[in-house]
Protein backbone atom coordinates (compact mmCIF):
# COMPACT_ATOMS: atom_id res chain seq x y z
CA UNK A 1 0.00 0.00 0.00
CA UNK A 2 2.83 2.38 0.82
CA UNK A 3 5.14 1.40 -2.05
CA UNK A 4 4.49 4.73 -3.77
CA UNK A 5 6.01 6.54 -0.79
CA UNK A 6 9.52 5.18 -1.43
CA UNK A 7 10.53 8.54 -2.92
CA UNK A 8 10.24 10.23 0.50
CA UNK A 9 13.55 10.72 2.35
CA UNK A 10 14.32 8.42 5.27
CA UNK A 11 14.42 11.31 7.74
CA UNK A 12 11.02 12.65 6.67
CA UNK A 13 8.96 13.11 9.86
CA UNK A 14 5.65 14.86 10.42
CA UNK A 15 5.49 16.64 13.76
CA UNK A 16 2.76 15.97 16.29
CA UNK A 17 1.45 19.53 15.90
CA UNK A 18 0.95 19.07 12.16
CA UNK A 19 -0.69 15.68 12.70
CA UNK A 20 -3.06 17.30 15.20
CA UNK A 21 -3.98 20.00 12.70
CA UNK A 22 -4.57 17.43 9.97
CA UNK A 23 -6.75 15.34 12.28
CA UNK A 24 -8.77 18.40 13.30
CA UNK A 25 -9.23 19.35 9.66
CA UNK A 26 -10.43 15.85 8.73
CA UNK A 27 -12.85 15.80 11.66
CA UNK A 28 -14.20 19.23 10.69
CA UNK A 29 -14.71 18.21 7.06
CA UNK A 30 -16.46 14.98 8.05
CA UNK A 31 -18.74 16.76 10.53
CA UNK A 32 -19.67 19.46 8.02
CA UNK A 33 -20.39 16.88 5.29
CA UNK A 34 -22.59 14.85 7.67
CA UNK A 35 -24.48 17.95 8.78
CA UNK A 36 -24.94 19.02 5.15
CA UNK A 37 -26.30 15.61 4.22
CA UNK A 38 -28.72 15.58 7.17
CA UNK A 39 -29.87 19.11 6.37
CA UNK A 40 -30.43 18.24 2.71
CA UNK A 41 -32.46 15.16 3.69
CA UNK A 42 -34.53 17.25 6.08
CA UNK A 43 -35.23 19.85 3.38
CA UNK A 44 -36.21 17.20 0.83
CA UNK A 45 -38.68 15.62 3.28
CA UNK A 46 -40.29 18.71 4.74
CA UNK A 47 -40.32 21.36 1.98
CA UNK A 48 -43.05 20.73 -0.59
CA UNK A 49 -42.48 23.58 -3.05
CA UNK A 50 -39.84 22.59 -5.68
CA UNK A 51 -38.70 26.19 -6.12
CA UNK A 52 -38.32 26.81 -2.39
CA UNK A 53 -36.69 23.39 -1.91
CA UNK A 54 -34.06 24.14 -4.55
CA UNK A 55 -33.34 27.54 -3.06
CA UNK A 56 -32.87 26.09 0.45
CA UNK A 57 -30.64 23.32 -0.84
CA UNK A 58 -28.36 25.81 -2.59
CA UNK A 59 -28.26 28.14 0.42
CA UNK A 60 -27.53 25.30 2.83
CA UNK A 61 -24.75 23.97 0.58
CA UNK A 62 -23.12 27.41 0.35
CA UNK A 63 -23.54 27.99 4.09
CA UNK A 64 -21.86 24.73 5.06
CA UNK A 65 -19.07 25.37 2.55
CA UNK A 66 -18.44 28.78 4.12
CA UNK A 67 -18.54 27.21 7.58
CA UNK A 68 -15.97 24.62 6.55
CA UNK A 69 -13.63 27.26 5.08
CA UNK A 70 -13.87 29.40 8.21
CA UNK A 71 -13.14 26.37 10.37
CA UNK A 72 -10.07 25.44 8.32
CA UNK A 73 -8.81 29.02 8.53
CA UNK A 74 -9.22 28.95 12.31
CA UNK A 75 -7.43 25.60 12.57
CA UNK A 76 -4.54 26.55 10.28
CA UNK A 77 -4.48 30.25 11.26
CA UNK A 78 -1.02 30.29 12.83
CA UNK A 79 0.57 28.38 9.96
CA UNK A 80 -1.19 30.60 7.39
CA UNK A 81 0.09 33.69 9.20
CA UNK A 82 3.63 32.35 9.12
CA UNK A 83 3.29 31.48 5.44
CA UNK A 84 1.88 34.93 4.66
CA UNK A 85 4.80 36.62 6.43
CA UNK A 86 7.24 34.47 4.46
CA UNK A 87 5.51 35.35 1.18
CA UNK A 88 5.55 39.05 2.06
CA UNK A 89 9.26 38.90 2.93
CA UNK A 90 10.03 37.15 -0.35
CA UNK A 91 7.90 39.67 -2.27
CA UNK A 92 9.67 42.63 -0.62
CA UNK A 93 13.08 41.17 -1.40
CA UNK A 94 12.03 40.54 -4.99
CA UNK A 95 10.74 44.10 -5.43
CA UNK A 96 13.91 45.60 -3.96
CA UNK A 97 16.13 43.45 -6.16
CA UNK A 98 14.17 44.18 -9.35
CA UNK A 99 13.04 47.76 -8.67
CA UNK A 100 14.60 49.22 -11.82
CA UNK A 101 13.20 46.40 -13.95
CA UNK A 102 9.71 46.95 -12.52
CA UNK A 103 10.01 50.71 -13.11
CA UNK A 104 11.04 50.11 -16.73
CA UNK A 105 8.03 47.87 -17.34
CA UNK A 106 5.76 50.38 -15.58
CA UNK A 107 7.18 53.20 -17.71
CA UNK A 108 6.54 51.18 -20.87
CA UNK A 109 2.92 50.60 -19.84
CA UNK A 110 2.55 54.29 -18.95
CA UNK A 111 3.84 55.66 -22.25
CA UNK A 112 1.82 53.12 -24.22
CA UNK A 113 -1.35 53.90 -22.30
CA UNK A 114 -0.92 57.67 -22.54
CA UNK A 115 0.32 57.51 -26.15
CA UNK A 116 3.05 60.02 -25.32
CA UNK A 117 4.88 59.40 -28.59
CA UNK A 118 5.32 56.96 -31.45
CA UNK A 119 8.19 55.92 -33.70
CA UNK A 120 9.55 58.88 -35.62
CA UNK A 121 8.53 61.52 -33.07
CA UNK A 122 11.09 63.97 -31.75
CA UNK A 123 11.07 63.90 -27.95
CA UNK A 124 13.03 65.33 -25.04
CA UNK A 125 13.39 63.69 -21.63
CA UNK A 126 15.52 65.69 -19.18
CA UNK A 127 18.58 66.68 -21.27
CA UNK A 128 18.12 63.84 -23.77
CA UNK A 129 16.61 64.89 -27.10
CA UNK A 130 16.21 63.06 -30.38
CA UNK A 131 14.08 61.10 -32.84
CA UNK A 132 12.53 57.84 -31.62
CA UNK A 133 13.75 54.88 -33.69
CA UNK A 134 12.93 51.89 -31.46
CA UNK A 135 10.80 50.95 -28.45
CA UNK A 136 10.96 47.83 -26.28
CA UNK A 137 9.46 46.79 -22.97
CA UNK A 138 12.54 48.03 -21.09
CA UNK A 139 14.01 50.91 -23.13
CA UNK A 140 13.43 53.50 -25.85
CA UNK A 141 16.12 54.30 -28.42
CA UNK A 142 16.54 57.74 -29.98
CA UNK A 143 18.92 59.34 -32.47
CA UNK A 144 20.29 62.40 -30.70
CA UNK A 145 19.42 65.84 -32.10
CA UNK A 146 21.35 68.93 -31.07
CA UNK A 147 23.56 69.84 -29.39
CA UNK A 148 21.18 71.83 -27.22
CA UNK A 149 17.44 72.27 -27.58
CA UNK A 150 17.63 75.00 -30.24
CA UNK A 151 19.44 72.99 -32.94
CA UNK A 152 17.83 70.39 -35.18
CA UNK A 153 20.75 68.43 -36.60
CA UNK A 154 21.42 64.81 -35.77
CA UNK A 155 24.69 64.31 -33.95
CA UNK A 156 25.08 60.69 -35.09
CA UNK A 157 24.86 59.34 -31.55
CA UNK A 158 22.29 56.74 -30.48
CA UNK A 159 20.87 57.04 -26.97
CA UNK A 160 19.08 54.23 -25.14
CA UNK A 161 16.70 55.65 -22.53
CA UNK A 162 15.44 53.31 -19.76
CA UNK A 163 11.65 53.39 -19.66
CA UNK A 164 11.90 54.02 -15.91
CA UNK A 165 12.51 57.70 -16.72
CA UNK A 166 9.00 58.04 -18.15
CA UNK A 167 7.53 57.32 -14.71
CA UNK A 168 9.08 60.35 -12.99
CA UNK A 169 10.12 62.73 -15.79
CA UNK A 170 7.94 64.77 -18.19
CA UNK A 171 8.19 63.98 -21.89
CA UNK A 172 8.34 66.84 -24.39
CA UNK A 173 7.00 65.76 -27.78
CA UNK A 174 8.04 68.15 -30.54
CA UNK A 175 6.01 66.23 -33.14
CA UNK A 176 2.50 67.31 -32.15
CA UNK A 177 1.28 66.91 -35.73
CA UNK A 178 2.34 64.54 -38.50
CA UNK A 179 2.59 66.75 -41.61
CA UNK A 180 3.10 70.38 -40.55
CA UNK A 181 4.34 71.92 -37.34
CA UNK A 182 5.33 75.28 -35.86
CA UNK A 183 8.99 76.17 -35.60
CA UNK A 184 10.39 78.88 -33.33
CA UNK A 185 13.91 80.29 -33.32
CA UNK A 186 15.50 83.40 -31.82
CA UNK A 187 17.96 85.88 -33.36
CA UNK A 188 19.77 88.11 -30.80
CA UNK A 189 20.79 91.74 -31.46
CA UNK A 190 22.33 94.54 -29.48
CA UNK A 191 20.11 97.51 -28.79
CA UNK A 192 22.20 99.82 -30.99
CA UNK A 193 21.92 97.41 -33.97
CA UNK A 194 19.38 98.04 -36.70
CA UNK A 195 16.95 95.48 -35.27
CA UNK A 196 13.94 97.21 -36.89
CA UNK A 197 15.33 96.41 -40.32
CA UNK A 198 16.09 92.86 -39.18
CA UNK A 199 12.53 92.42 -37.92
CA UNK A 200 11.08 93.46 -41.27
CA UNK A 201 13.57 91.34 -43.23
CA UNK A 202 12.93 88.21 -41.13
CA UNK A 203 9.15 88.57 -41.47
CA UNK A 204 9.40 89.10 -45.23
CA UNK A 205 11.68 86.08 -45.70
CA UNK A 206 9.49 83.86 -43.50
CA UNK A 207 6.37 84.82 -45.45
CA UNK A 208 8.10 84.08 -48.74
CA UNK A 209 9.27 80.63 -47.65
CA UNK A 210 5.86 79.69 -46.20
CA UNK A 211 3.73 81.07 -49.02
CA UNK A 212 3.66 77.87 -51.18
CA UNK A 213 2.04 75.77 -48.43
CA UNK A 214 0.50 78.36 -46.08
CA UNK A 215 -3.09 77.64 -47.16
CA UNK A 216 -2.53 73.88 -46.77
CA UNK A 217 -1.20 74.46 -43.24
CA UNK A 218 -4.23 76.61 -42.40
CA UNK A 219 -6.66 73.85 -43.44
CA UNK A 220 -4.56 71.15 -41.77
CA UNK A 221 -4.37 72.99 -38.43
CA UNK A 222 -8.10 73.69 -38.56
CA UNK A 223 -8.74 69.97 -39.05
CA UNK A 224 -6.44 69.05 -36.15
CA UNK A 225 -8.17 71.60 -33.92
CA UNK A 226 -11.61 70.19 -34.72
CA UNK A 227 -10.47 66.61 -34.13
CA UNK A 228 -8.83 67.33 -30.77
CA UNK A 229 -11.08 70.11 -29.55
CA UNK A 230 -8.28 72.69 -29.49
CA UNK A 231 -8.09 76.35 -30.40
CA UNK A 232 -5.17 76.30 -32.83
CA UNK A 233 -2.99 79.43 -33.14
CA UNK A 234 -2.83 81.48 -36.31
CA UNK A 235 -0.51 79.99 -38.92
CA UNK A 236 0.86 83.24 -40.36
CA UNK A 237 4.57 83.83 -39.64
CA UNK A 238 5.32 86.20 -36.78
CA UNK A 239 8.37 88.06 -35.48
CA UNK A 240 8.09 89.21 -31.87
CA UNK A 241 10.41 91.24 -29.64
CA UNK A 242 11.97 90.09 -26.37
CA UNK A 243 14.27 92.01 -24.02
CA UNK A 244 15.93 89.31 -21.85
CA UNK A 245 18.62 91.67 -20.48
CA UNK A 246 19.40 95.36 -20.70
CA UNK A 247 21.12 96.31 -23.93
CA UNK A 248 19.88 93.30 -25.91
CA UNK A 249 16.89 92.73 -28.15
CA UNK A 250 15.93 89.25 -29.30
CA UNK A 251 13.75 88.69 -32.34
CA UNK A 252 11.72 85.47 -32.02
CA UNK A 253 10.52 84.04 -35.32
CA UNK A 254 7.56 81.63 -35.37
CA UNK A 255 6.44 80.09 -38.64
CA UNK A 256 4.77 76.90 -39.92
CA UNK A 257 7.08 74.32 -41.49
CA UNK A 258 6.83 70.86 -42.95
CA UNK A 259 7.76 68.16 -40.46
CA UNK A 260 11.44 67.34 -40.88
CA UNK A 261 12.35 70.70 -42.47
CA UNK A 262 12.79 72.87 -39.37
CA UNK A 263 16.54 73.26 -39.69
CA UNK A 264 16.40 73.59 -43.49
CA UNK A 265 13.89 76.48 -43.42
CA UNK A 266 15.63 78.22 -40.52
CA UNK A 267 19.03 78.13 -42.24
CA UNK A 268 17.58 79.37 -45.53
CA UNK A 269 15.91 82.35 -43.83
CA UNK A 270 19.02 83.28 -41.83
CA UNK A 271 21.35 82.97 -44.82
CA UNK A 272 19.03 85.05 -46.96
CA UNK A 273 18.47 87.79 -44.39
CA UNK A 274 22.08 88.21 -43.25
CA UNK A 275 23.60 87.97 -46.73
CA UNK A 276 21.37 90.69 -48.15
CA UNK A 277 21.26 93.16 -45.26
CA UNK A 278 23.54 95.08 -42.91
CA UNK A 279 22.22 95.43 -39.38
CA UNK A 280 25.20 97.22 -37.84
CA UNK A 281 24.79 100.52 -35.93
CA UNK A 282 26.33 102.37 -38.91
CA UNK A 283 23.55 101.15 -41.20
CA UNK A 284 21.00 102.32 -38.66
CA UNK A 285 22.53 105.79 -38.58
CA UNK A 286 22.64 105.91 -42.37
CA UNK A 287 18.99 104.85 -42.52
CA UNK A 288 18.03 107.55 -40.00
CA UNK A 289 19.99 110.19 -41.96
CA UNK A 290 18.34 109.12 -45.21
CA UNK A 291 14.91 109.30 -43.59
CA UNK A 292 15.65 112.80 -42.25
CA UNK A 293 16.90 114.00 -45.64
CA UNK A 294 13.81 112.63 -47.35
CA UNK A 295 11.58 114.36 -44.79
CA UNK A 296 13.36 117.70 -45.29
CA UNK A 297 13.08 117.37 -49.05
CA UNK A 298 9.37 116.73 -48.78
CA UNK A 299 8.97 119.75 -46.49
CA UNK A 300 10.70 122.03 -49.01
Amino acid sequence: MFQNLDWLPDNFVISDAVLSLIASSVILIVVVMVLRALTARFILRTVQSPELRGRWLVNSRNGFLLLMLLGLVMIWGEELRTLALSIVAIAVAFVVATKELILCITGSILKSGSRSFVLGDRIQVKDLRGDVIDQTLLATTILEVGPGKHLHQRTGRRIVIPNALFVSEPVVNESFTTHYDFHVFTVPFKREDNWQLAQAALLESANRHCQPYLELVRRYMSKIGNQRGLMMPTVEPRVTLQVPVAGEIHLTVRLPVKVGERNFIEQNILNEVFSQNDFSPESRRKQAAATATSANASAD
